[in-house]
């Protein structure tokens, strides 16, 4: 399915929009209704929440627009999507974004930087995996196809020269899948903590290996994207805190979107930041990873540019 590029806001949209939304605005028959479409990720990734608590506040927030969330395989797949018109908004991981010439790809912009993705290789706690050259031969999780976790996960294996077994499964299949012993490990490209692997951590003992040297090696092949990081010792049960390596995530939006929408969709995003972390109405799980989102950092999409409305916006608020 292709999807009209290009929403239409009535007049009266749009200058509801630009003048920002003020107390007792009416958000009733002089809009112009447009439905967008999110494209989020697999079942057990925080991609899939906080694209869920998105589209629920933009929903909420902005004049005349309905988001609709849409599963994906997570950030490549996000990417094929918003280039096929077969998605408006998407989000991806700052690696997995950015071309060999350190550019978006075309039609592409970014609204704004969210927040950062770890790298987690999760092993049962009696596994004889020990470090990450132990993988060899292994059988591995590299996360579902065409998702960050592919992506960045073959990127280590090739510069640790590590051949492993690779599977094609999601945050929620790979936990299972370890579980019960069908794999011997999984990497989750993921923000913590991330729901599959607490939730596996909760019900049996797991360990993280630590990438820190592998995260080195990343930041030396691929200057830009990635930045050295540790999960902390709070984020899963019985799990002491694990050098590995940051991905930035960004919320991606089709060019052709009008300014005056992606200016909404900005400040809903930065001025309901509270709003998103909290529990949903529908019993929908809170999105701590929500608590990253911040106008210091929202601005740093690297090379990705931001799109016109979301850097108008960015540039108000400087004044």
């Amino acid at each position: 399915m292709v999807l009209n590029p290009e929403p239409r806001l009535s007049r009266r949209a749009v200058f509801v929009i630009a003048g920002g939304l003020v107390a007792g605005c009416s958000r009733q028959a002089e809009v112009d209704p447009v439905r967008l479409r999110l494209a989020t990720g697999p079942a057990g990734a925080v991609y899939r929440r906080i694209g869920g608590a998105l589209a629920e506040h933009i929903s909420e927030q902005v004049p005349g627009a309905t988001v609709v969330t849409v599963p994906s395989g997570a950030s490549t797949d996000n990417i094929r999507m918003l280039r096929a018109g077969e998605v408006h908004l998407g989000l991806t991981s700052l690696d997995a974004l950015i071309t060999s010439d350190g550019r978006a790809p075309e039609g592409l912009s970014a609204v704004c930087r969210l927040y950062d993705s770890h790298l987690h290789l999760v092993v049962m706690a009696g596994s004889a995996i020990k470090r990450f050259g132990d993988l060899k031969g292994k059988r591995v999780s590299l996360g579902a196809r065409d998702s960050g976790t592919e992506f960045t996960s073959l990127r280590v294996l090739r510069l640790g020269r590590v051949n492993a077994d690779g599977r094609h499964l999601s945050q929620a299949e790979s936990a299972a899948a370890l579980r019960d012993g069908e794999i011997d490990a999984m990497f989750s490209l993921t923000g913590v903590p991330t729901p599959a692997v607490t939730e596996l951590a909760q019900r049996h003992p797991i360990r993280l290996i630590p990438l820190g040297a592998q995260g080195d090696a990343l930041l030396r092949a691929f200057p830009g994207p990635y930045t050295p990081a540790m999960i902390p010792t709070t984020a899963y049960a019985g799990v002491p805190a694990t050098r590995t390596v940051a991905v930035p995530n960004v919320l991606l939006v089709r060019d052709q979107l009008p300014d005056d929408l992606v200016h909404a969709i900005t400040d809903t995003i930065f001025t309901h930041t509270g709003s998103i972390t909290s529990a949903s109405r529908d019993g929908t799980e809170a999105v701590p990873e929500a608590w990253q989102i911040n106008v210091r950092t929202g601005i740093s999409t690297a090379s990705i540019p931001l799109h016109p409305g979301a850097a108008t916006w960015f540039r108000d608020r400087k004044r």
